[in-house]
């Protein structure tokens, strides 16, 4: 059994929730003991940090407070919260200045005993993979992905330290684990818009729409990801907001190859139905 803590992210009970729902799914099925952080605060994404550099650390750093008093390692689903909460230990970890101004605002010092992980991390690193590949119980045989990462898993890298900032292979890997058919493409880590489907639209659907024909020229019909931003943006980010391939979180697949109890409630909260192309390969009644 392993412990850690989990903050769970705004998202987890809005656009993402079915990306929350999965991943508490996954990790007990794992035996993954998952402690929500105490009295956690939303991490300020990056508005807060455009706003003010040391309150955008600050509310991040907060959480890593409520986390170090627990004494557990910080388990973050969402990649862009796994941004900032990085951010923030980063800069405590260097100590300088900036470090000295964020610790007087939260009111605590950081003893450097904690971390923060991803999700993904965790799921590919500190579990022990051959009982991994024994839980699954129906193999993703026939499934072409393409594997997205996005901007805030691997970027900065000095920050991060998450995996190649280029080619990233944790999240293929894992989806090989699982069996499906991972498609090498080169755009894995190219920005899909963000914030900017809110305040420029026409931008994102431009990027959202190259992502959908790279994957697609990859052989793919689906993408997978890790974060619930890029996962909105996939799915209703594109010309006309219908059809072509439907964007998994890693989560869901691995309870859908785990045959959990709730996985088709998972899929049925996408704006892009997934479950027929399932159906078609079988991995679903």
């Amino acid at each position: 059994m392993m412990e850690i803590a989990y903050y769970p992210g705004c998202t987890s009970e809005g656009t993402g929730k079915e990306y929350a729902q999965s991943a508490v799914s996954v990790c007990t099925a794992l035996g993954i003991d998952l402690t929500e952080v105490e009295d956690w605060n939303c991490c300020g994404g990056m508005s807060a940090y455009k706003v003010d550099s040391i309150l955008g650390l600050a509310l991040p750093a907060r959480n890593l407070a409520r986390a170090q008093k627990a004494g557990m390692d910080v388990l973050v689903a969402c990649a862009a919260c796994y941004n900032r909460l990085r951010w923030a230990e980063y800069t405590l970890r260097r100590g300088r200045k900036k470090a000295g101004m964020i610790e007087e605002l939260v009111g605590f010092t950081f003893d450097k005993k904690i971390t923060v992980v991803s999700l993904l991390e965790v799921l590919s690193r500190r579990v022990d993979q051959h009982e991994l590949e024994t839980r699954v119980k129906r193999p993703l045989t026939g499934l072409r992905v393409a594997c997205y990462y996005g901007c805030l898993l691997v970027r900065p890298p000095r920050v991060t330290r998450f995996d190649d900032p280029e080619n990233p292979m944790i999240l293929d890997n894992l989806m090989t684990r699982l069996g499906a058919e991972v498609r090498p493409w080169s755009y894995k880590t190219e920005c899909c818009g963000a914030v900017h489907s809110v305040t420029n639209p026409r931008l994102a659907e431009a990027l959202v729409t190259r992502l959908l024909q790279m994957a697609r020229e990859a052989g793919a019909e689906a993408l997978v990801t890790a974060c619930p931003l890029c996962q909105t943006n996939l799915e209703m980010g594109r010309p006309g907001r219908a059809g072509g391939p439907p964007c998994f979180y890693f989560t869901e697949l691995m309870g859908l190859a785990f045959e959990l109890p709730d996985t088709l409630s998972w899929l049925g909260k996408h704006w892009i139905e997934p479950v027929s192309l399932l159906r078609r390969l079988s991995l679903v009644g």
